[in-house]
């Protein structure tokens, strides 16, 4: 969108209206009288090529000398996040701590991070050197600035810091008002706020964007440099970073501040970033409104002339007075951008950046986040033409333009037929949907199955199965992932008889990898439903237990249980290891034992040779993988029996080879 001869803003002093400060996108402008001449801008000052070409950057450390603050820096070209570059529009978001727009809301596309959270004495900085064009006596610029910083109550010398110097090179001067130092010390500086989110104990205070013009008068041929410096706390703990911005609009335009023929109101907006703003009428001599944006309504008789005095935060910039003649030309063109493709509902954007005094509606409203910005995002559940009316704020010069929002959704659901855990036996299945699309790659365990490109999928394994579907316009999905449990069951057998006297209660235990037991009969248990019944009975039983696992596979084991007239450890007086299956463990007999404390086997020397605590472990005759030769051993047993005694006996066995 081109604007034609809206409202410039021309800077003055006591002389003759000079050089052009346009709000918002503002850079190095100039004008005779009210007749606006573009002139150029020098190279990527503000950034807009989205890199740091014509720029200089620093790295370095700074310490505390002598009470005093020193930074130390040298040229190193861009750094990882320490000469950190933001686009608008690109979801770089606010600042963590200050809440604030990372990218300045001048209306530019880019803006700079100089420093950054992490402390660690660094110091960051970065330079730019331009000449004056010869010729030209009335001269300005405006930059933004924005700070955050940690407030660790050191010495006033090694608390973090934000330096601006603005120096004309030539004549060896540093131009104060535009040059100055922030720093948390024992007071809180002006137009500084405390951030709500500090993230530790330790204070961090922060200022929002804000505006400084350079006043470059009678400075032609004159080399100016600009020079931004950040530093953190001397102790290499504490922070302090800030944020860069130089306006870029060298036109002689006053971004909407022209009005429309049919306008029926005009709002004049000054340059963004001051503390406080007083208009007044072409002499100066009466306010006629206060605050960034003027309103006249009804528009004012075009050439009507008015001025605007900028007052920049407290001792942070130098005072302005600019004036602006106001004339009926401004057009306005709705931009609704180049046509998008949204992939399965994700965001995109369409519109272009808002421009300053232009209204937008979008329509349809459906799927966008907001039909009232100029760059909404859109995220339609079809293909979708949208409509953009763009006009001036005072309702005049109202335009159309349309964009086209392809939508292409490829679903994700992943449908199970049958069930998610089964037993073989049991003639179940499980069965994986997918909806069809033109490419389909099945996944188990996160691998790939050969030849799996249908939307239907029958499982034969135990896995954990998936599908990644992608059609031939580029839209691809991966569905939620589904583990199957394909389960057979296991052998039954036959647990080591137990013991048991006569009416004293005997806890019996069944294997537990199921999800249910059922002893069969249910006689003399006190819950023939559970994995450890109690048994309490005056004759021997013999029962099966049917073990059932959550996908429905059936065990049986058996348990038999022998009554004895009273409580006692066997242990055997010989044993033969020799692997035939056969008496090869040498371990303790419990009737009617509860817990073993311990059984312990010594040779002859005292040497022990095994030691257990386990009822079925015993010693098969090796000590250190070393077959023992035939000797006779010396064991010690101990246990506590079902009527709570303690049990305990020693004896000999002989090994046999």
């Amino acid at each position: 969108m081109r604007l034609q001869k809206q409202i410039v803003f021309c800077k003055t002093a006591g002389r003759p209206y000079g050089f052009v400060i346009a709000a918002l996108f503002t850079g190095l402008l100039m004008c005779t009288g009210f007749s606006a001449r573009s002139q150029e801008c020098p190279p990527n000052i503000d950034f807009e090529t989205g890199g740091f070409d014509g720029w200089v950057c620093y790295t370095g450390l700074v310490a505390s000398v002598n009470d005093q603050n020193i930074i130390s820096n040298y040229p190193s070209g861009p750094v990882y996040n320490r000469h950190t570059m933001y686009t608008a529009n690109s979801g770089d978001g606010v600042d963590p701590y200050g809440g604030f727009p990372v990218n300045c809301p001048n209306g530019s596309n880019h803006s700079i991070r100089l420093g950054n959270d992490l402390g660690g004495g660094q110091a960051e900085g970065i330079s730019y050197q331009f000449t004056v064009p010869a010729n030209r006596d009335v001269y300005s610029l405006i930059y933004h600035y924005a700070v955050v910083f940690q407030d660790p109550n050191h010495q006033e010398s090694q608390q973090p810091r934000m330096e601006v110097e603005i120096t004309n090179v030539t004549d060896n001067k540093k131009i104060d008002c535009s040059s100055f130092t922030f720093h948390p010390y024992g007071s809180v500086l002006p137009g500084f706020q405390l951030s709500p989110n500090p993230g530790t104990s330790t204070p961090v205070w922060y200022k929002d964007w804000s505006a400084v013009t350079i006043n470059l008068n009678n400075m032609a041929g004159k080399t100016i440099q600009l020079f931004f410096k950040t530093a953190d706390c001397t102790f290499m703990k504490h922070f302090g970073y800030a944020y860069i911005d130089v306006n870029s609009e060298c036109s002689g335009e006053f971004t909407g501040a022209a009005y429309c023929p049919d306008d029926t109101a005009v709002h004049v907006i000054a340059p963004y970033g001051y503390e406080n703003y007083t208009w007044f009428n072409s002499t100066v001599t009466d306010i006629i409104g206060v605050g960034q944006i003027l309103t006249v309504s009804p528009p004012p008789p075009v050439g009507t002339r008015i001025a605007v005095k900028l007052t920049p935060y407290n001792g942070y910039g130098c005072e302005d007075t600019l004036y602006a003649k106001l004339v009926d030309t401004l057009t306005v063109n709705a931009h609704a951008g180049p046509d998008m493709f949204s992939c399965n509902r994700a965001p995109v954007q369409i519109g272009i950046q808002p421009k300053p005094g232009l209204v937008y509606r979008w329509r349809p409203a459906r799927g966008l986040s907001d039909p009232s910005i100029s760059n909404p995002l859109a995220r339609p559940d079809t293909t979708t033409v949208y409509i953009l009316t763009a006009a001036s704020s005072g309702g005049g010069c109202a335009t159309m333009d349309t964009v086209l929002v392809k939508a292409d959704v490829v679903e994700d659901a992943l449908r199970l037929i049958g069930s998610a855990a089964y037993c073989v036996t049991s003639g179940d299945s499980a069965i994986l949907v997918v909806e069809p699309t033109d490419n389909i790659q099945w996944f188990k365990n996160n691998f790939p199955i050969i030849n799996a490109s249908e939307a239907v999928y029958q499982v034969s394994q135990t896995g954990t199965y998936y599908a990644v579907l992608n059609n031939n316009d580029g839209c691809g999905v991966t569905t939620l992932k589904k583990s199957i449990v394909i389960d057979e069951p296991r052998p039954g057998i036959s647990y080591p008889v137990k013991f048991a006297i006569t009416d004293v209660s005997l806890r019996l235990q069944a294997r537990q990898f199921g999800v249910t037991a059922l002893w069969t009969p249910g006689i003399s248990l006190n819950d023939p439903g559970s994995f450890s019944p109690l048994f309490t009975g005056a004759a021997d039983k013999l029962y099966t237990v049917d073990i059932k696992t959550s996908s429905g596979c059936l065990t049986t084991d058996t348990q038999f249980v022998k009554i004895v007239s009273h409580i006692d450890i066997y242990v055997p007086t010989g044993f033969t290891p020799n692997k035939d299956g056969n008496n090869d463990l040498l371990r303790p007999l419990l009737r009617g034992i509860k817990q073993l404390h311990y059984f312990k086997v010594f040779n002859r020397w005292g040497q022990l040779l095994f030691e257990t605590q386990k009822e079925y472990e015993g010693w098969n005759g090796f000590i250190k993988g070393a077959a023992q030769q035939t000797q006779t051993v010396v064991w010690v047993v101990e246990g506590v029996g079902e009527d709570n005694k303690l049990y305990k006996k020693t004896g000999t066995t002989v090994l046999l080879r």
